[in-house]
């Protein structure tokens, strides 16, 4: 581990903290698979030891996938939904409004429409609230509802559950979320989270719903062929559907490790092939020219298709996943893209009145803490993540309702966020709330804002201390700027899918000049970088302009830096070049 920053503050005002990791382990990887030393190390930096280095640097899902009958309630689900199909019962499914809701809604609805089911889907507005509601299983029992599947919704919708079973209709969750000890008392709940779940699939515990979904097709397909269904009929190509699995498993932030891995690398493949028209029109719409990859799917496509769910109509998202042709595909991507131009309006009007509210007033205590009249509930969980990355601090941001306050939050190392409001709901201050570690919703009376604020003021102080915190930004490894070349970063796109539980590697370019630099865009910083030892590289800094790293790339008078960031290739026009995204620097 490389320590001589340990106590070295950044130009960004960072402490640059160093991946440790074993040595020989990571002489093992780099030896066996013909890697450059700081890959392997970045390997072994990440538990990724030379056992599973194989399956970690090409995962595939015949390699990857378990039985998906080794998950409870599973076989019961698939055989109680193969029979709906052979039976022709009205099915119906209700889904989350989020990209992992669209997706695995998506997926179910596709599969079943091509074994010949034509299943009507309900999409909840955000008004409507997350999960399944009343009125929901209402309008799906006037239609003559005997099957219906939650995806990636349900585990603790108890009553309304129960209120459907009541009505008529075996239930089936298909979900991911955090289970209670107590299940509801329906048909089946596969969730790989119950508490009842065995240990020995670890890497089914950070699916994401439609990963769910797509394990319980697989086991429908088996039902059904199992039963002679296939016997007058083609059976669906299950592996079509990889890429709405890559999507929903990227945007919903689950760990990018074993099997997640392997969907989203397959996923990513399929995508290529523009077969769901729905997914073209999108990628079309937001000018993508190059394979798509995990970022696209996180920081392009997947903001488009929440921004239905944030800020215009819910069900856009899963119908244009579903969408039968180019036409209405189109249609519905450039509603969404609408809806997306919208949402970073009124993002950027909440999150102006958020600083000016917080600068504007000595806050006491370690936190970042605003509210609102009526901000948009949609975009206050974004606003909360963008103070949180401004401040270094926990953040919570509130919309006060007519009726009630509705706030989201976002956490730093060292503050478990979902704990926090558990704790202020078990004393009385708010009315409902849940999370984990880094982010969590919340709702509240308003007289209480105040009692609130002290709380978690208060619970920030005993965990985080008074004293302002810096900062860290963690150092993957260390390399050259002649040794930055489209070779090398071919090497460490073996590392992708980057995303949670395996971000995109962050590097140290070694001590560098900056030979030229001027102001590109909407502030963005263009750098010629050179070393000692020769050579040249193409680097950017995004809107830096008025930063203190910016300032000192345009004012470089000939200066040795270290700087960190990241290495992507370029191929734009058909280059085979690469770039230096930097994102902080040190002087040499």
């Amino acid at each position: 581990m490389d320590n001589r920053f340990d106590n070295t503050k950044s130009l960004g005002g960072n402490i640059w903290k160093f991946a440790g990791f074993d040595e020989n382990a990571a002489e093992l990887v780099a030896a066996r698979y013909g890697l450059p030393p700081v890959v392997a190390q970045i390997m072994v930096s990440r538990g990724i030891d030379i056992g599973q280095s194989n399956d970690f640097l090409y995962p595939k899902l015949q390699n990857l996938m378990p039985d998906p009958a080794c998950l409870k309630d599973m076989e019961k689900a698939a055989a109680r939904i193969a029979a709906a199909v052979e039976n022709g019962e009205q099915t119906a499914i209700i889904g989350d409004y989020d990209v992992d809701g669209a997706t695995s809604s998506s997926l179910l609805k596709l599969f079943l429409q091509s074994v010949g089911c034509e299943v009507p889907v309900h999409i909840p507005e955000r008004e409507e609230g997350y999960g399944p509601s009343k009125s929901a299983v209402d309008e799906f029992a006037a239609i003559g509802t005997k099957l219906l599947i939650t995806t990636d919704c349900g585990t603790t919708a108890f009553e309304v559950l129960e209120y459907a079973r009541d009505r008529g209709m075996d239930v089936i969750v298909l979900d991911h979320h955090e289970a209670e000890t107590q299940l509801p008392d329906i048909y089946a709940v596969v969730n790989p989270k119950r508490l009842d779940e065995s240990d020995e699939h670890p890497d089914l515990k950070y699916l994401a719903a439609v990963g769910v979904v797509f394990l319980t097709v697989v086991a429908v397909n088996r039902q059904l062929r199992n039963r002679g269904f296939y016997a007058v009929r083609s059976a669906p190509d299950l592996m079509k559907w990889l890429d709405l699995v890559a999507l929903g498993t990227v945007c919903d932030v689950v760990p990018l490790l074993g099997l997640n891995r392997a969907f989203v690398r397959q996923g990513l493949k399929i995508m290529s092939l523009r077969q769901n028209c729905g997914i073209k029109a999108l990628i079309d719409k937001a000018s993508v020219t190059e394979a798509p990859s995990s970022y696209h799917l996180g920081y392009v496509l997947g903001p488009r298709i929440n921004a239905g769910g944030r800020v215009g109509e819910a069900s856009i998202g899963n119908r244009l996943l579903c969408a039968a042709d180019d036409f209405e595909a189109a249609v519905l991507a450039d509603k969404l893209d609408s809806f997306n131009a919208l949402r970073k309006e009124i993002e950027a009007y909440v999150l102006l009145q958020a600083i000016e509210t917080l600068e504007g007033t000595p806050q006491q205590y370690p936190i970042a803490f605003v509210y609102g009249q009526d901000w948009h509930q949609g975009v206050i969980g974004i606003v909360a993540g963008k103070l949180k990355e401004r401040y270094n601090l926990p953040s919570f941001v509130m919309s006060v309702e007519a009726d009630e306050v509705k706030g989201s939050a976002r956490s730093i190392s060292g503050l478990n966020i979902g704990a926090l409001v558990m704790a202020a709901k078990e004393k009385g201050l708010l009315t409902k709330g849940g999370g984990h570690n880094m982010a969590a919703g919340f709702s509240l009376e308003e007289s209480n804002l105040e009692a609130f604020r002290t709380f978690a003021g208060e619970y920030a102080e005993k965990y985080l201390g008074t004293e302002t915190l810096t900062p860290v930004v963690e150092i993957d490894g260390t390399v050259s700027l002649n040794a930055a070349t489209p070779e090398f970063a071919d090497r460490l796109a073996l590392l992708e899918p980057f995303g949670a539980g395996n971000p995109e590697p962050r590097l140290m370019l070694s001590n560098v000049r900056v030979l030229h630099s001027d102001i590109v865009g909407s502030g963005h910083i263009r750098c010629q970088l050179g070393s000692l030892s020769g050579g040249t590289l193409k680097a950017m800094a995004f809107r830096a302009a008025d930063n203190e790293v910016g300032k000192a790339l345009l004012n470089h008078r000939g200066e040795v830096f270290n700087l960190a960031g990241t290495l992507r290739k370029d191929n734009w026009q058909g280059r085979n070049q690469v770039q230096f995204i930097i994102e902080d620097a040190m002087r040499g």
